[in-house]
Parts: structure tokens; C-alpha cells; sequence
């Protein structure tokens, strides 16, 4: 199996960062790193320590030039970024490397002693804020974090996002206006579709106003609904949607077919079976499709992987379905989107295949659900 696109842009928040870089700048703070070294393998799957030439210690990393020029290059490389310095230092060098809240690693700084760490960049979607509660953990150090939503002890509409993998149109004007009346004690609702197969009970949910049912509503300011499916009744406040990317999609289709083709019969699918389209999870079809530019243009726009399976592994599911000696005969198996959807389904742990395979147009598309949820 290969996975020839992978560009999601909220996912769920792990306990621990993939890749960390930790930099020490000083004699104090090469003594923190080593009593904060032997640690790292419970923050992080990798871990770099760096420091200066003058400082250097075995198990650390010359810098690459200057302390400038390495934090540039790990900002790219690194999911999180643990400085032992001087926040204004650290402010200054990252300042021309800031780029989106979306993207931007986790930049947490400690002071020497141990004595604070400071969550500093990516509080929420890079996960400095809990990178920083771990790290204070470790050490007894007091964690500084300064988000409003911790602050005034409320939920975070990113955070709830990201946890659940979830979706939302707008996503940056939806966060701002949501997180805002949250601090501000505005009265928020928070519906969960009862389709979604999900315990609200495990999500942060403080400040939101519980709602049982949208044909009525108490007195509120707004309302946030988790549901993949698009046939919610209409509200007469703002309604953000919270989107759970929970469906998979297989895919036919013949050589240079256009994704002005494609598209529409996507959206055509998702209409039939009432989902939103940010639903989609993932995509998957045959290994002579890995550079078919329909498919990788809709994979980039979904911002979702894109997995090619050989026809071996499509054969194994191709006897539960239809099959066409053509198609078996031109790329070796008998079915591709149907299969494609199996393997997908296997990927994320199970589920089923919803509604009818739609053949339009030299384009097959089977949607399915994952295992953890209902429709």
C-alpha cells in the first residue's frame, strides 16, 4: 500500500509530539537539558538536543551556524521546539519563521533554573500548551499558559475540532467568533448529532451549553453541532458545524478523466447520502491510478491522503462485488472502487459501505463509514 498524499490540516491532538528539538544556550541550561534529556522518550517519538560548539556535551548537536540559523531549520523540521533561554531571545530569532497558527511547530521556553515553562507558539493546534503541563510535570516546574479559553477556564473550539478530527467550514472566523463568546460568558450550545457514535462525555465541554434537541433550542447566542450529516434543520442563531472526518472513498475512473468530471459527481454522492463533504477522511484506488491528476487534485482539495492498493489487495474483497471483465482485464482486477473502500475501511479500523456505488461518466465512487461511528 502507498500513501501518495497525505495534507490534513486539523488532527487529533497526540499525547506526545512526533519530532522535538530542544536547544540550550547556556552552561545553566545544558545542566537542565541533561536532567530534561533521559525524558524526552515520553514527550516525543524523536528528540534532538542541540546546542553551541563551546557547550557541546556527548549526546548533543553542534549547532549549524549560529543558534539563529538552526532554530530556522528546525522550525521546519520539527513538530515542537523546546528552548531553555530567554523568552525575548527566542521571540526575536522565530519572529521572520512565523507563518500560520495552523502549521507553526509547538514553541515552548523554560528559564534555566527549571523554575517556569512558558508555552509561547501553537498553544492549541501544535500542542504547546499541553507539551508545556507535560514538561512542568516532569521537572516541577510552573506552567505559564496564556490562552484565554485556558485562562478563564473554557473549551477551546479548535481543541474540540482536533480532538474529535473534525472539520469546520471557515475554520479560522468559526474559532475566533466561537472562542470569543466562550471568554466572554456568551451562552453557547453544543449539539451532538445522536447518529455520531461519539461520548461527549471524553471532550472538554466547559462553558458550552448542553442542547438535547435542535427543534428546541433555549436561549442562546450561538450553536455548534457535531455531525457529518448536511440535513440539520435551520436555526434562527449562528450554527457552526463540527464536522467528524469519518468517510472514505473509494475510486474507478478511466485515464485522464477530469476532475471537473470527477468533483461533481462526488458532491453529487455526498447529496444523495445527506453528508458534508468535509466528512471525507480519506481516498483510495488502484497503484496505475498513484498519478492520476484528477485524484491527487482532489485529495489536495479535501486536504486528505490519497492510498493506492495493488490489484493483489483489491482481489481479496473484489468476489463481494460486480465485476467487469474489461476493468479485470485492463488493470487486473475486476473491481476497484468497492475493494478500495474495504482496504480503506481496514486503514481505520473497520466499518461499512453506505448507499449505492454510483457509475457515471467512466467513474465509479463507494463511500463508507468507519467502524466508530452510525449512520
Amino acid at each position: 500500500m502507498t500513501q501518495a498524499l497525505a495534507m490534513n490540516t486539523v488532527r487529533p491532538e497526540p499525547m506526545k509530539v512526533e519530532s522535538l528539538a530542544l536547544f540550550c544556550l547556556t552552561p545553566g541550561g545544558v545542566r537542565l537539558a541533561q536532567r530534561l534529556r533521559p525524558l524526552l522518550p515520553q514527550l516525543s517519538t524523536i528528540s534532538e538536543c542541540f546546542t553551541s560548539e563551546k557547550l557541546l556535551q556527548p549526546g548533543f548537536t553542534v549547532f549549524s551556524g549560529s543558534f539563529a540559523e538552526t532554530m530556522a531549520q528546525a522550525f521546519k523540521r520539527f513538530d515542537a521546539l523546546v528552548v531553555i533561554g530567554a523568552t525575548g531571545i527566542v521571540v526575536r530569532v522565530i519572529a521572520p519563521l512565523l507563518q500560520d497558527k495552523l502549521t507553526d511547530p509547538a514553541v515552548v521556553v523554560l528559564d534555566e533554573r527549571g523554575e517556569h515553562a512558558i508555552s509561547l507558539l501553537s498553544g492549541h493546534m501544535g500542542g504547546a500548551n499541553r507539551l508545556t503541563q507535560q514538561i512542568a510535570e516532569l521537572i516541577n516546574a510552573d506552567p505559564v499558559i496564556t490562552t484565554s479559553t485556558d485562562v478563564n477556564g473554557v473549551a477551546a473550539l479548535d481543541l474540540l475540532a482536533q480532538k474529535l478530527d473534525a472539520e469546520i467550514a471557515d475554520f479560522r472566523h468559526a474559532v475566533k467568533s466561537v472562542n470569543q463568546m466562550l471568554v466572554s460568558g456568551d451562552r453557547v450550545g453544543l449539539w451532538l448529532d445522536p447518529r455520531v457514535n461519539v461520548q461527549l462525555t471524553e471532550y472538554d465541554q466547559r462553558g458550552f451549553i448542553p442542547v438535547a434537541d435542535l427543534h428546541s433550542l433555549p436561549d442562546l447566542s450561538a450553536l455548534v453541532c457535531i455531525s457529518y450529516h448536511s440535513d440539520l434543520p435551520p436555526t434562527a442563531i449562528p450554527v457552526y458545524q463540527l464536522v467528524p472526518k469519518r468517510v472514505v472513498l473509494g475510486v474507478g475512473c478511466r485515464r485522464d478523466t477530469p476532475f471537473a468530471t470527477l468533483h461533481p459527481l462526488l458532491l453529487q454522492k455526498f447529496a444523495e447520502l445527506h453528508i458534508d463533504p468535509l466528512a471525507l477522511r480519506a481516498i483510495g484506488s488502484i497503484t496505475l491510478k498513484q498519478d492520476e491528476a484528477a485524484l491527487q487534485q482532489l485529495a489536495h482539495c479535501y486536504r486528505v491522503p490519497f492510498y493506492v492498493f495493488t490489484p493483489e489487495a483489491l482481489r481479496v474483497h473484489e468476489h463481494r462485488f460486480p465485476c467487469s471483465d474489461f476493468v479485470r482485464q485492463t488493470v487486473g482486477v475486476g473491481c476497484v472502487s468497492q475493494p478500495a473502500a474495504c482496504l480503506l475501511l481496514e486503514e481505520y479500523g473497520g466499518g461499512k459501505i453506505i448507499g449505492e456505488t454510483l457509475r457515471e461518466q467512466g467513474v465509479t465512487l463507494t463511500l463508507a463509514l468507519t467502524l466508530q461511528e452510525t449512520l
